[in-house]
């Protein structure tokens, strides 16, 4: 099933992206710790993916006015992702984060993001109205369970009310269940987030830990029948080393993951996503997709950071 049907295929990116520390390799003087400083973000590493792979991409967040913002900017460009679509808020700077990576590849993160202009997206409503007024045409539209953290709950109930108009004019919605449980009250709240969400989904793509957690669930199959009773259409349950399940109506398939070195494993699912949807864009088979999805994926796994070299980006199909 091809998403659209024109040459002109855009999507649309909704969420946070914020400046990214990491560990420099280098030594610095005695008592400072070298970092470097690039950017990133769950729903902005799926832009610039599907960017490099020739997909014509609006990312849909705000910045703030200062030079750290117009830095981001230029950045995101630079990489041909598109920035009408970026709201830039008076007095306002960009969230920050910091990723610690273990020796087993694994990673965590500290935030200061609690005044990121991202979160305030959509906190008026007639903001909001003009905002999905520009999105009527873009075919496409991808969040993620980031995305739903971040707005309060007044900008989630907007967010579902608008999905649900978007999708009434013939957008398709995308949605990774990306869970974050520091960005939750609890675990009730954003099962109950998820459950609005996943109704307004036509093609789900989350990991099995990330629903396990949320919502219990004992194995991908069971994953795969809740997300079916909500009326998601296509699934794609991402099993990590494992590999993915693909679902579309009753044919589910395993798709393996090649076995590969892991240095770092931030933005894994990113590049998987971003993957998929290229090659879905593209009119290829979810099968197909799902196997450029790991392509990418399990080359990310072998740089550190979010977003690799562009000359390492594999031909994923």
């Amino acid at each position: 099933m091809k998403l659209v049907d024109t040459v002109e295929t855009q999507i649309a990116i909704l969420g946070e992206c914020m400046l990214e520390l990491t560990r420099s390799d280098s030594h610095g003087l005695p008592g400072v710790l070298p970092m470097n400083l690039s950017y990133g973000g769950d729903t902005l590493n799926v832009a610039v993916y599907i960017a490099r792979l020739g997909g014509i991409v609006e990312y849909v967040t705000a910045l703030g006015d200062d030079l750290m913002s117009d830095w981001l900017v230029e950045q995101w460009r630079a990489e041909e992702v598109g920035c009408r679509l970026v709201a830039r808020t008076p007095n306002s700077t960009p969230g920050l984060y910091l990723i610690n990576t273990d020796d087993f590849g694994e990673r965590s993160f500290l935030y200061w993001r609690d005044s990121s202009p991202a979160r305030r997206l959509l906190s008026d409503e007639s903001e909001a109205q003009a905002l999905f007024e520009k999105l009527r045409d873009i075919p496409v539209l991808f969040m993620s369970g980031i995305t739903l953290a971040i707005y309060d709950e007044s900008s989630r109930r907007r967010l579902f009310s608008l999905l649900a108009d978007y999708r009434q004019r013939g957008g398709k919605v995308v949605f990774d269940g990306n869970f974050r449980p520091k960005l939750w009250d609890s675990v009730g709240a954003t099962r109950d987030a998820y459950i609005e969400m996943y109704k307004l989904t036509d093609i789900a793509l989350p990991t099995f830990e990330d629903e396990q957690q949320v919502f219990g669930d004992l194995d991908e199959a069971a994953v795969v029948d809740r997300l079916q009773s909500y009326g998601v259409r296509e699934i794609v349950v991402k099993l990590g080393a494992e590999g993915c399940l693909t679902v579309e109506g009753t044919q589910r398939t395993l798709v393996h993951a090649a076995k590969v070195g892991v240095v770092d494993t931030t933005s894994a699912g990113d590049s998987f996503n971003a993957g998929y949807l290229s090659a879905r864009l593209a009119g290829q088979d979810p099968i197909t997709a799902a196997q450029a999805g790991h392509q990418l994926a399990s080359t990310v796994i072998q740089y550190k950071g979010a977003i690799i070299p562009r000359d390492a980006m594999p031909k994923v199909w």
